[in-house]
């Protein structure tokens, strides 16, 4: 009996276009003989989709289409399972069912965590981080101060609350200047290098952060690294194993990978093995592997497995560094927990892309076991004694 796989994209986040190619190309990567896929497209107005025609690309282009054959459906346990049930008509009935969900998401609202807390609090088994992962990967800040606590290297930074500029913006400036020009401005909470730009003096600081005021409340600003040289390394596992890819060098004539680099560069990247990249939804140009030295490669999947181990992290991830070409000082960027294709063509000198993915499912499947031999609740019952509210009151009041 094939294992029926719910693959989840889309949502409301800036980044919905990105996690539909993404999710797309994997449900057409996945092994049929293995796997039913269902996919569950959540649009931007967070109603949730199914249909076979979904894992069709070009039903996207017109958006009325899809409402029109497509149903809207809701994820709901039953003593039965987990099941796609309409929301439309007098009566709700069962669409789909689901034995395990695959999130394909991006971005705030959906790979912060926030789906990751609606699988868990109903049941449903998942593939990749858990809530705490999601949400540590998601957010710059916080991220950061973990791994400054874990002795793991990251780049000068301040954070604030856009409330904070608009309060006091004179504070932040100086704060800013501690770091020196030029200066990376992010939203906290985002991907995909949106809402991101460098300020190279105090005045163009202004424009960047209220550029980035647009798409979150945190911001975050960084040292721009001189001499910069980008490498990436994807780590897949759990809490019990994990495992490196081949890195990745990254090539960019910006000072940082650009929305544009990565997506909308027409299509025809090729890496300078010579392998094209059209079949990955990335565009940007990359040397795999990286021309690095085997000391400083070391270094990278060192920190790439102390980072997964930290951050609570699970399934397939990408992690960022950036490197001084010169000192060959090495910064952890950032995590991505559900990285655009999901970073399969680092791993193609050792897995194809359907071996990677029904290792994901594999390992889902074997971490949700093993949550479930774990207590987690008693068998008790505590109100058998309560004598009610008049009962508690005389209890708070000795």
């Amino acid at each position: 009996m094939k294992i029926k796989v719910g693959v989840i994209f889309g949502g409301e986040s800036v980044e919905h276009e990105v996690s539909i190619i993404t999710a797309v190309q994997a449900m057409n990567y996945m092994d049929s003989n293995k796997y039913e896929i269902v996919p569950i497209y959540v649009a931007k107005d967070r109603t949730w989709y199914t249909g076979k025609m979904l894992t069709e690309m070009d039903v996207y282009r017109n958006f009325d289409t899809l409402k029109r054959y497509a149903k809207k459906v809701t994820l709901v346990k039953t003593s039965e399972g987990f099941f796609l049930q309409s929301v439309t008509g007098l009566f709700r009935h069962n669409v789909a069912e689901i034995d395990i969900a695959f999130p394909i998401v991006h971005g705030k609202g959906a790979e912060d965590g926030s789906l990751a807390g609606f699988l868990d609090f109903i049941g449903v088994p998942y593939v990749g981080c858990n809530i705490l992962g999601a949400a540590l990967g998601q957010d710059k800040v916080v991220q950061r101060q973990l791994m400054e606590l874990n002795e793991i290297p990251v780049p000068k930074y301040t954070w604030f609350y856009d409330a904070e500029y608009l309060t006091d913006s004179s504070k932040i400036i100086k704060e800013v200047k501690k770091i020196g020009y030029p200066v990376i401005v992010k939203p906290a909470r985002l991907g995909s290098s949106i809402g991101i730009s460098i300020a190279k003096t105090e005045k163009e600081l202004d424009k960047c952060i209220t550029e980035a005021m647009v798409y979150d409340t945190k911001i975050i600003v960084e040292q721009v690294i001189p001499n910069l040289l980008e490498v990436n390394c994807s780590v897949f596992g759990n809490y019990e194993y994990q495992e490196t890819s081949a890195l990745a060098e990254m090539l960019t004539k910006n000072q940082f990978l650009t929305f544009d680099d990565k997506y909308l560069s027409g299509g025809k990247g090729k890496t300078k093995i010579g392998m094209k990249t059209s079949g990955k939804m990335s565009n940007s140009e990359m040397v795999i592997p990286a021309r690095i030295s085997k000391k400083l490669e070391d270094k990278i999947r060192e920190l790439s497995l102390k980072t997964f181990r930290i951050l609570n992290l699970g399934g397939t991830v990408r992690i960022d560094f950036l490197i001084n070409r010169e000192t060959e000082e090495v910064y952890v960027n950032e995590p991505n927990t559900i990285p655009g294709c999901l970073s399969f063509y680092m791993w193609n000198q050792s897995k194809d892309y359907t071996t990677l993915l029904d290792d994901m499912i594999t390992i889902a499947i074997k971490d949700y076991k093993n949550a479930n031999k774990k207590t987690t609740s008693f068998d008790s019952n505590i109100l058998s004694t309560f004598n009610g509210s008049k009962g508690m009151k005389n209890k708070i009041g000795r």
